[in-house]
């Protein structure tokens, strides 16, 4: 007699995994990862590694420490080394990827409990300690000639980001197509809006993510930066692509641990990102505001979801 056992309903079957999801996540990200090595060089590319080695190496460590199931094979430690090191500029020295990636398992992942129980995005937690304890080299930009992306990495020169031009730092403006496509100063990963949009559209096509958060997120930016902005609609699509906003928008926002649950949720945190992104962009003192955004609406998730669960069926409503 064969022993079964049972589970109250619903029984519900799905061919995805941690592993495939991660997977979509990781190719997703290629595109925009490609682009950079080929704009900023070796450079790029060695800063890429360690910050995915640094994690991996990491995750293993503390598992065997505390003698659980090594599951560095699920790539969820891959996709925060290479978040994290899309974070960071193409000039940090190589210590940088390494204790950030070293941060974002240990402290923001693990701490917590791990997988699925980590409160805030790892990646971005890590780049906002990185930011405050190495300022300078957080925020060192290589800026490649805007003649010819295929000179850039010998032409490259430290300058201020677009976005910290049009708050007011010395420097020429790129233009609208070299901000799409990429010939501009600013982290590893966001530089290329185009590399990032296709990668987007494969974890659409893939349903890894769903449209709330990112279309939320980034109307609710355009609109508020377009009004307050003080430049009109150019202001308002220059940071749609000048800065981290897709990027965020698109692959941390959207992380399943640190989001909320329902639809409703979802388009909630999209615009709280929104209004706190161009809030800091346009009157803090720092020119760009998706990490500490999404962070902050990080925090605010469980409460979101709080509100927004639908109540359960037959559930008894309680008296005073």
């Amino acid at each position: 007699m064969s022993m079964l056992t049972v589970t109250s309903a619903p029984h519900i079957r799905s061919k995805d995994s941690v592993s495939r999801i991660m997977l979509d996540v990781v190719l997703a990200l290629l595109p925009a990862g490609i682009f950079s090595v080929y704009l900023y060089g070796t450079r790029a590319l060695l800063t890429i590694i360690l910050g995915v080695a640094s994690a991996v190496l990491t995750e293993a460590l503390i598992q065997k420490l505390t003698k659980k199931p090594v599951t560095i094979y699920d790539l969820s430690a891959v996709v925060t080394g290479l978040l994290l090191a899309y974070n960071l500029p193409p000039s940090a020295p190589w210590w940088l990827p390494v204790i950030g990636s070293a941060i974002a398992i240990a402290l923001v992942k693990h701490v917590f409990g791990g997988l699925g129980n980590n409160f805030m995005n790892p990646a971005l937690a890590a780049r906002a300690i990185l930011l405050a304890a190495w300022p300078v080299q957080m925020t060192s930009w290589i800026i490649p000639n805007t003649e010819s992306i295929s000179s850039a990495t010998a032409d490259a020169v430290s300058s201020a980001t677009p976005l910290a031009i049009l708050k007011g730092a010395e420097g020429v403006l790129p233009s609208l197509k070299d901000a799409i496509i990429g010939n501009i100063g600013g982290t590893i990963g966001e530089v290329s809006a185009v590399a990032l949009l296709l990668g987007a559209a494969y974890l659409l096509y893939r349903k890894v993510i769903t449209w709330h958060i990112p279309a939320a997120y980034i109307t609710t930016t355009f609109v508020l930066v377009t009004l307050l902005g003080g430049r009109g609609l150019e202001t308002g699509i220059y940071h749609i692509f000048a800065g981290g906003l897709i990027l965020g928008a698109f692959y941390m926002a959207t992380d399943y641990s640190s989001s909320p649950i329902t639809v409703k949720g979802k388009l909630i945190m999209g615009i709280g990102c929104g209004i706190l992104t161009a809030v800091i962009r346009l009157y803090g003192g720092y020119p760009e505001g998706v990490s500490y955004s999404i962070l902050l609406m990080n925090v605010a998730a469980p409460l979101i979801d709080k509100y927004t669960m639908p109540r359960v069926f037959g559930e008894v409503k309680q008296h005073a």
